[in-house]
């Protein structure tokens, strides 16, 4: 059950942080002013205390392994918002990070 938890508060970070970034980029980028800014800078902060629900204890290790999960997800985040459509490279490369999370997250380690 702690695997399908840390699933989805990975999932769920990775709406927070990539969401927000992309509403400050509309804001700053694409002129849609500081409501859109504001709300991204809120998005960002919920990304923060998300990642603090993770059931590991060790914050660089859940940082690390969410990396992975912020590649993957920007990629898929492009390809459903902006019309992206990745590479066999940027494929490989995202599924490169996810197989590193899997290690970093739920490799079996001794007690």
């Amino acid at each position: 059950m702690d695997v399908v938890r840390s699933l989805v508060l990975f999932v769920a970070a990775a709406l927070a942080e990539i969401g927000g970034a992309w509403l400050v980029w509309q804001g700053v980028r694409e002129h849609r002013g500081w409501a859109w800014i504001g709300a991204g800078v809120i998005a960002l902060g919920l990304y923060g205390f998300v990642a603090t629900l993770q059931p590991e204890a060790n914050f660089g290790r859940i940082l690390a392994a969410y990396g992975g999960v912020f590649v993957a997800g920007s990629l898929l985040w492009g390809m459903a918002i902006d019309g992206f459509r990745p590479d066999r490279f940027d494929v490989a490369g995202a599924l490169l990070c996810l197989a590193g999370v899997a290690v970093i997250m739920y490799a079996p380690r001794g007690a």
